[in-house]
């Protein structure tokens, strides 16, 4: 059992060490608003948030395969891509810039996020597009949208440093996410286009 998905000691979840965290780390995050309150998902917020996130997983060195903002939760997906990426750092300066923006509307996180860091099994790429799926589909178990129309949710997305046009909807997403991931890694985020 991981840690971080149990054992609740003085009202906080109990973490993995930080070196878990650290590097090409795997880790599902879900960060639910306070009370469960919802109100913030519109399309001004949403483009806010995407600004956040940019500026996270730059900042951080990060990646993010997928994401989906619900009414009253926010499931991400992380993915370290340089060696000294740091995501528990990165959530602490994400939630903060969030919760920034959301006290306007009367939202904010609950104090602590809720993670899982993906085992070794869960990285290789069945477990990895079970885990995408099962995020991308959160829209769908909580009818808010038919029956295999989260694809059409649009809430959900991804957010790979210099590659805005790729979608998780693409028939080669598996294919292009992997290439793109062993070049970022290679490369790290610079790297000159002619």
């Amino acid at each position: 059992m991981n840690p971080s998905e149990s054992d609740h000691r003085g009202g906080h979840l109990k973490r993995l060490p930080a070196e878990y965290y650290r590097g090409q780390a795997y880790v599902h995050w879900s960060m639910t608003m306070k009370d469960r309150k919802t109100g913030w998902l519109f399309p001004s917020l949403y483009y806010k948030y995407r600004e956040i996130l940019t500026h996270t997983m730059f900042r951080y060195g990060l990646c993010c395969p997928i994401y989906c903002c619900m009414p009253d939760h926010i499931h991400l997906l992380w993915v370290g891509i340089l060696d000294g990426s740091e995501q528990r750092n990165a959530a602490k300066f994400f939630r903060t810039q969030m919760n920034g923006v959301l006290e306007k509307v009367g939202v904010q996180f609950q104090e602590q996020p809720y993670d899982r860091v993906l085992r070794e099994e869960q990285r290789e790429r069945t477990g990895f597009e079970d885990l995408v799926e099962y995020i991308a589909r959160n829209p769908e178990r909580a009818n808010l949208v038919p029956a295999d129309a989260y694809r059409h949710y649009r809430y959900t997305g991804r957010l790979m440093p210099g590659y805005p046009d790729l979608t998780p909807w693409q028939d080669n997403y598996g294919d292009l996410f992997w290439r793109i991931y062993a070049s970022l890694r290679t490369n790290g985020l610079v790297r000159i286009y002619p």
